[in-house]
């Protein structure tokens, strides 16, 4: 590429970066004299570009919307995330849009990079949308952004049908290294799935993308499987209806969220902030009695409200008024007396190490039943 063309290029980049730029501060960018800039200027203008200039102390050149499309300048990233959303507005009944939107991504391809073609043809073919659907993943905070890169990397072993390994982190926080083989890319919302056969769990599995880290190729192709569904929005769809059908229900803690993520961790990522000192903490189980399982997990010096169906809170009540009578009806001396009369040496402290474990086995059954659906992860 020529000096003058390279120039003209990154003049383009900066005017698409930035709203306005003085005239000094473009030629020291560019390492050119003010003269000079104002023939690349013109050059821009011949080609499209509809570019305006004001004087004065505020004054300096700007890029705005023509009457013509000129050519568009895109980094890699970019155009990979128009490819995805023209394949996704083709998908989704945009008037005229499965033609247009070919029409767009040919038109990318014959001018794309072999290496960024490949992404992008990946893309195009291996993402299906789910379909809006209000409330599926309304935790109070939008999911992590998904990298392009992973998107895409996660698009060519799709079309290549080739192993991937990665780690992942499931809903209720616990991680695995996983082997899959991946079947197609799908949005849900503002959810991002993978859709895959599990090699370790010999199952179809519907993953979430911004949970996934660590993704490597192996190089080995694997027989394209039949999925169990319409198409793999279906299947998502199916997945993401068994979630919804789980129990769920909030506690409102007495503290800010930063503070509570902190002292949570991991089982604090779904929470949200309802005001300055009050965090909204979501929870899931399939029974009220793995929803009220979490309650015991919560520090005894933070302040809370459940808010849940009548039915949770009536479970709560009573298993509280159990607890209440059952430490009314006993003492420590009586617990001593009945441990010395009938058993061994130390077996009154096992009872008690082993109510205790009980307890903890009851908290460990709320965090599994945490909101994984069938078939999801």
């Amino acid at each position: 590429m020529s000096t003058t063309a390279s120039r003209i290029l990154s003049l383009l980049d900066l005017l698409q970066t930035h709203r306005q730029w003085a005239g000094p501060e473009l030629a020291r960018r560019l390492e050119v004299t003010e003269r000079t800039l104002r023939r690349d200027i013109e050059r821009l203008r011949e080609l499209g570009y509809h570019v305006t200039a004001s004087r004065g102390s505020a004054g300096g050149y700007r890029l705005e919307a023509g009457s013509e499309l000129p050519p568009l300048l895109l980094s890699d990233e970019e155009a990979v995330t128009m490819a995805i959303g023209l394949r996704l507005a083709a998908m989704q009944g945009v008037v005229d849009g499965e033609r247009t939107t070919l029409g767009a991504l040919a038109k990318f391809e014959q001018v794309l990079p072999a290496e960024l073609r490949r992404r992008v043809n990946a893309l195009a073919g291996h993402v299906q949308p789910e379909g809006p659907r209000p409330g599926a993943w309304n935790t109070g905070s939008p999911p992590p952004p998904v990298p392009q890169e992973l998107l895409g990397a996660l698009a060519l072993a799709c079309r290549d049908h080739e192993r991937v390994r990665l780690h992942y982190t499931a809903a209720d926080g616990s991680e695995t290294d996983r082997q899959v083989e991946p079947h197609t890319l799908v949005a849900s919302g503002q959810v991002w799935f993978l859709v895959c056969w599990d090699l370790g769990r010999d199952a179809w599995r519907t993953l979430r993308v911004d949970r996934m880290s660590r993704l490597t190729g192996t190089r080995v192709r694997a027989h394209p499987r039949a999925l169990p569904a319409d198409d793999a929005a279906a299947f998502v769809r199916t997945a993401v209806e068994g979630l919804r059908r789980r129990r769920t229900a909030e506690v409102h803690l007495r503290l800010p969220l930063a503070a509570m993520r902190e002292r949570f961790g991991r089982y604090g990522d779904d929470a949200w902030s309802l005001d300055a000192d009050t965090t909204v903490w979501p929870i899931h189980g399939e029974t009220v009695a793995a929803l009220a399982a979490w309650l015991p997990w919560i520090p005894a010096d933070l302040e809370y409200t459940l808010h849940g169906d009548d039915e949770l809170l009536a479970h709560v009540r009573a298993t509280a008024a159990r607890m209440r009578d059952a430490s009314a009806a006993g003492g420590s001396a009586g617990a001593g007396a009945r441990a010395d009369a009938g058993a061994k040496p130390g077996a009154g402290a096992s009872r008690g190490g082993g109510a205790s474990s009980g307890a903890g086995t009851t908290a460990s059954t709320g965090a599994a039943n945490s909101p994984v659906a069938p078939g999801a992860d």
